[in-house]
């Protein structure tokens, strides 16, 4: 610490480390912190927020952008926790980028705006859009496939999304071809066409923004700024910006902080991990965090923040020897890393639910343990499992596999051929099932008429049957192409394997059923042509592969078989316990944290996976197992053969070894301030010792009594 300079914000609830002091007192323009998981960006931010705020800069020239609602919520409440006074810290913006980039830009958009905040309320456009598309190019250009079902629609969606984070629609292309344009930008022909007419119809030709969806505020933003426009001029006269989890920046969020952080008298702190770079399509980068700054910027100071607070010494050193950096926590607790192995994916399931059930035995509630998945297709078997135990889970950035778009086609199937279809109540799911049928048929329907025959048939489930009676229809000036040839054939397909389904003795064993029904429609095949990347049309494989796989294990009838899914779904969708297990892909995972996470099928076919950038799955892995606090379980082959190789990075004996010693160094360690007494209270003791009066260090994860108190109530958590 400077004794010239000592810091005049003293946090409450904690004891900075001198690596946090270093940043609350850093003076340079430009501070990037390389933070590790778990080392309190978020808590370091807040603390330098309240060290200007005590050197009384006005609360309202700083400004904190982060990038997701959660992750703003989380910076305010941090600046209650660390005791900046609540009348100063609701006057501090802290705001998302699109919050920011709204504000900014309402002062041109006028009073008519829509704002769209979710995906499903921007579907019109989109239909729009792509009539548009074919108006324009239909019967001209070769290799259009203009599709109105909801892949389609979420694909596209998903591409101008990607298009807009990188800032790649405003490349000048003006002497290229369309063809051109789309294979630079690595996109489907179709949806770079549909994405042109998209924003035609949002921007109004522009005349200025319609409606806006998710980052499209964020964008026009940018676009203006990089247009020339001189909105940076109107930005409020911020003195301090900062900036949380720097690792999703993209190009798009980068023109704007850029344009903030450029100004004379503005200062700007940034905190991220290059490790924790994970959603590449969407733009971000470690380009950012490594030379974009340092190129505009070449006078920046980077400064550290190596100890975690997430988890104690076992793991923080086990993710150091995994990403080959120092990773440090002072914390006296043993966050255990357990391993179990398995023979076969059914086998996996049940070592998930074990883990499950003994930190349930142990005393730990469910909704602290979290199943963290590669990909969507693996939950399959784990939630059978857990289906099988009586447990209740949820999967709430995903859908269960009983609703996803490949096994609700195959659902569809077999309710024509049983003449079922109403055993499956929800009329949501109904409507999800017809379009999945329409999807995998690759049928062509009007948005209109779909949605008409979608209404039609949830209210009477019988009509499913006839769907395929249904012509469906070719768009004004489209000719016939190679694709219109490989969707005819599916049609054909499908409805010849429901006339051979109609046939079928329902006690015949359902995996012999499901498995002739997929070669018939000839699923692979279909699901690469309906699937932009092939990357998803894989998941969607092996996710029909774990139905069958399912299947046969049960040893049920077709009968039976559809009896037991309609089952299931009705589990999956009864009133919930407040308490259940969490599965969750680890990419949507980012962020948060858990008492206990098990990461399940760590196998060298599944994760890393083959065909992904193994830089971004050793990113992934590492956001997956850095997720725990206290427990971590890793589920892998037992032929070591097969096993993932991020378990070997992770050298476990010798980290191990290393962390018994940092566990005794710590527990040995003086408490740091004379004035409080630590205690060693369980997380089952901490409602006690709570009541008794003890305060929670939020650094340090444990609680303590401030001095002046009788210890005497406290004695049975007074280290002895």
């Amino acid at each position: 610490m400077n004794d010239a300079n000592p810091p005049r914000f003293t946090p409450q609830g904690l004891i900075p480390t001198p690596e946090q002091t270093a940043i609350q007192l850093a003076q340079n323009k430009v501070v990037l912190v390389d933070a590790n998981a778990g080392a309190a960006k978020t808590t370091t931010l807040a603390i330098r927020i309240g060290e200007a705020l005590a050197r009384k800069l006005p609360p309202e020239q700083i400004l904190a952008l982060t990038f997701t609602p959660e992750a703003r919520d989380v910076l305010r409440q941090r600046l209650l926790d660390v005791g900046v006074p609540p009348a100063q810290a609701h006057r501090v913006a802290v705001l998302t980028f699109e919050d920011f980039a709204g504000q900014q830009l309402d002062r041109i958009d006028g009073d008519n705006l829509r704002l769209c905040a979710e995906a499903r309320q921007l579907k019109a456009y989109a239909l729009a859009a792509i009539d548009r598309a074919a108006e324009r190019h239909a019967g001209r250009m070769e290799g259009l496939d203009l599709q109105t079902h909801s892949i389609a629609l979420a694909q596209f969606l998903d591409v101008q999304l990607q298009l807009k984070a990188t800032m790649a629609l405003a490349a000048d292309v003006e002497y290229m071809g369309l063809e051109e344009i789309a294979e630079l930008m690595g996109v489907p022909l179709t949806d770079y066409l549909t994405t042109v007419e998209y924003e035609t119809l949002r921007l109004d030709g522009g005349a200025g923004a319609v409606f806006r969806g998710p980052f499209d505020a964020t964008y026009d933003l940018a676009g203006n700024l990089q247009a020339g426009a001189r909105l940076a001029e109107h930005f409020p006269d911020y003195r301090i910006v900062l900036c949380d989890e720097l690792h999703d920046l993209n190009e798009a969020a980068f023109q704007i902080l850029d344009a903030l952080v450029s100004r004379p008298h503005c200062y700007f702190v940034g905190a991220g991990d290059k490790d924790q770079v994970i959603h590449a399509k969407l733009g971000a980068s470690d380009e950012y965090l490594n030379r974009r700054f340092a190129q505009n910027y070449p006078n920046l100071m980077r400064y550290p923040l190596t100890s975690t607070y997430r988890h104690g010494p076992h793991l923080a050193y086990a993710m150091a020897e995994f990403k080959q950096k120092a990773v440090e926590s002072g914390l006296p607790l043993r966050t255990e890393i357990r391993q179990a192995h398995y023979d076969s994916s059914a086998a996996c399931a049940q070592q998930a639910v074990a883990a499950v059930q003994q930190w349930k035995a142990d005393g730990y509630p469910l909704d602290g343990c979290a199943i963290l998945i590669r990909d969507r297709h693996q939950s399959m078997a784990i939630e059978n499992a857990l289906i099988e135990a009586d447990i209740d889970y949820r999967t709430p950035a995903m859908a269960g596999y009983l609703q996803r778009d490949e096994i609700l086609f195959l659902r569809g199937l077999l309710a024509i051929g049983l003449k079922d279809f109403a055993a499956v109540k929800s009329e949501q799911v109904r409507a999800a099932v017809v379009d999945a049928m329409i999807a995998f048929s690759e049928m062509r329907f009007s948005a209109r008429r779909l949605d008409n025959l979608k209404a039609q048939i949830v209210k009477d489930p019988a009509l499913l049957g006839e769907l395929f009676l249904i012509e469906d229809t070719q768009r004004d000036g489209e000719e016939l192409n190679y694709r219109d040839v490989a969707s005819a054939a599916t049609k054909k397909a499908v409805i010849d394997t429901i006339a051979w389904l109609s046939g079928v003795d329902p006690a015949t064993p359902a995996a012999a059923v499901l498995t002739e029904v997929c070669e018939r429609v000839k699923l692979v095949a279909t699901a690469r042509r309906i699937f932009v990347r092939p990357y998803e049309a894989g998941v969607v494989n092996k996710s029909v592969a774990g139905l069958l796989e399912a299947a046969a294990a049960s040893g049920q009838s077709l009968a039976e078989f559809w009896a037991a899914t309609n089952a299931r779904e009705a589990f999956v969708r009864r009133k919930r316990e407040r308490k259940a297990v969490l599965i969750e892909c680890v990419a949507n995972a980012k962020g948060k944290e858990f008492d206990h996470v098990i990461l399940p099928f760590l196998q060298a076919d599944e994760f890393p996976h083959p065909t992904q950038a193994r830089a971004e799955e050793e990113n992934l892995f590492y956001v997956g197992a850095t997720r725990a606090r206290a427990r971590l379980t890793l589920l892998s082959p037992a032929d070591a053969a097969l096993r993932s190789a991020f378990i070997a990075q992770m050298r476990l004996p010798k980290s191990a070894a290393a962390a018994d010693a940092a566990i005794v160094r710590n527990q040995a360690r003086p408490a740091a301030a004379p004035s409080r007494q630590y205690l060693v209270a369980s997380y089952q003791e901490k409602d006690q010792v709570k009541a008794l009066g003890a305060q929670f260090d939020i650094a340090r994860r444990a609680w303590y009594v401030e001095a002046g108190r009788d210890l005497a109530p406290f004695a049975p958590w007074i280290k002895k």
